[in-house]
Formats: C-alpha cells, sequence, structure tokens
C-alpha cells in the first residue's frame, strides 16, 4: 500500500506491522478515513496492491480490511452476538468465537463469567447481564477484528483504556496472531511502536521520520522525545503508587 497526498508520503508492505504514531492532532485519525475512504483525497493517490483505492468497489475495498476503532461499540446482546455481530448459527460460529476471544486476550475474562460467551452485555433488555470494563470492552472490541478473514487490519487507539503494561501485552498478542497479516496501528501512545516492524510518525500531516523503534531512538528526535517522555511519566506514576 502507497500513499502520496501533499507532503503525506509513505508505503507499507505486504505482512508488515506499521505503527503509526504521534501528538493529537497530527493526522493519523485522517489517514485512516482516507484509507477506508471515508472520504477522498483532494490531492494525490492511494494505491491498494498498485491501484488507486477509487478504482475498487468501496463495499469490496472495506471487506478486505478489519477495523478496530477508539469509539466501538457494546450491544446489549451476548458477548459471541457481540463478537460476530450476528447471531451464532453453527458449530463453525462458535469456533469463530472462541479463536477470537483467544487472539484479543477477552477469552481471559469470558471464561470466568457463568456463562462464558453466552453472557448478555448490559442491563438493557436483561435485569442479569453483566457490565464490562473499558478495558474488557476494547478487547471484545478487538475480536470483533479476528472473526473477520481480512488481508489488512487497521487499529485506531484500541487500547485507551489500558494501563501501559495491560497495552503492551494486547499488542505483544496481537502481533502473534497476525502473522503474514498488514496490520497498521494508530496511537499517540508508543508501547504499540517497540513491536512494530516499522514506525511512522506524523506531525501536522507530514511523516517526519519514519524507521524502526532502535533507528528511530538512536536519531534522538521527536520520537525519541516522546518516547522517553511517556516512559517517565509511567515511571513517576508507578513511584507514585508505590509510595
Amino acid at each position: 500500500m502507497a500513499s502520496s497526498n501533499g507532503n503525506l508520503s509513505l508505503k507499507i508492505d505486504k505482512g508488515q506491522t506499521t505503527a503509526i504514531v504521534g501528538k493529537n492532532g497530527a493526522g493519523k485519525s485522517t489517514f485512516v478515513k482516507l484509507l477506508l475512504r471515508f472520504y477522498d483525497a483532494d490531492s494525490g493517490e492511494i494505491l491498494y496492491n498498485g491501484v488507486n483505492i477509487k478504482e475498487y468497489d468501496i463495499e469490496s475495498l472495506r471487506n478486505r480490511f478489519a477495523t478496530v476503532f477508539q469509539d466501538y461499540k457494546v450491544f446489549a446482546l451476548t458477548i459471541a452476538e457481540n463478537v460476530l455481530c450476528k447471531e451464532v448459527e453453527t458449530d463453525f460460529d462458535n469456533s469463530t468465537v472462541k479463536r477470537a476471544l483467544k487472539n484479543s486476550g477477552a477469552d481471559l475474562f469470558v471464561d470466568k463469567l457463568e456463562n462464558k460467551e453466552s453472557t448478555v452485555l448490559t442491563r438493557e433488555f436483561d435485569e442479569k447481564g453483566t457490565g464490562l470494563s473499558g478495558g474488557e470492552q476494547q478487547k471484545l472490541a478487538v475480536a470483533r477484528m479476528f472473526a473477520k478473514d481480512f488481508d489488512l487490519a487497521i487499529l485506531d487507539e484500541p487500547s485507551s483504556a489500558l494501563d501501559p503494561i495491560a497495552e503492551y501485552q494486547m499488542y505483544e498478542s496481537l502481533i502473534n496472531a497476525t502473522k503474514d497479516k498488514t496490520v497498521i496501528y494508530i496511537s499517540h501512545r508508543l508501547s504499540s511502536a517497540v513491536l512494530s516492524d516499522k514506525i511512522f510518525v506524523f506531525d501536522d500531516g507530514t511523516v517526519s521520520e519514519s524507521g524502526t523503534h532502535e533507528e528511530l531512538m538512536a536519531q534522538t528526535q521527536g520520537y525519541y522525545e516522546m518516547f522517553t517522555l511517556q516512559a517517565s511519566n509511567y515511571k513517576n506514576e508507578k513511584e507514585g503508587e508505590a509510595e
């Protein structure tokens, strides 16, 4: 996949795990919306397998992508129905749900529930319904991605409700479960970047730096400053909790 729009130019290879990082307002979510054709670029072009994405049927294009957005929704249905976004009808559906929950790490809390993946969420229609924490809901949203057959996954701030350690563990699990898949992580936190094949640093709609975590840290520029500051802030928070 290649993108060229004004001052933004980058290439993502098939099977690559890529992190798009930067401060709020740097253009990360706008980049995602352009990839999914929520709106089209005014200039330049985005190529998917060498073809301008405008030449694809829009539904066919989107069906190749699995997405997890920061504004996910949990519905008043069973956990399994939330994962599949439809009723569970076959043994294959059941196995798909179990695999998706395991790959997202959601199985760790689902297996502790009395009715497991048949548990109804929220009490909107069932007084015995179960509520989930923000982190648990995010893992459930990630499980939806794994229930889909996709070529490219886009995760836009999928771990904002998790602490940095839980976030790192989730990304580590995701990378192991998405081998040979093309994955794009969008985040202003940098836990995911350490594990990525390549990192693009966005700044005001442009790519200001690119490389691996080790390469960018060695350059001691913007990425180095952001990573060092975040690591320092987290260390101070942990020391404050220990007092």
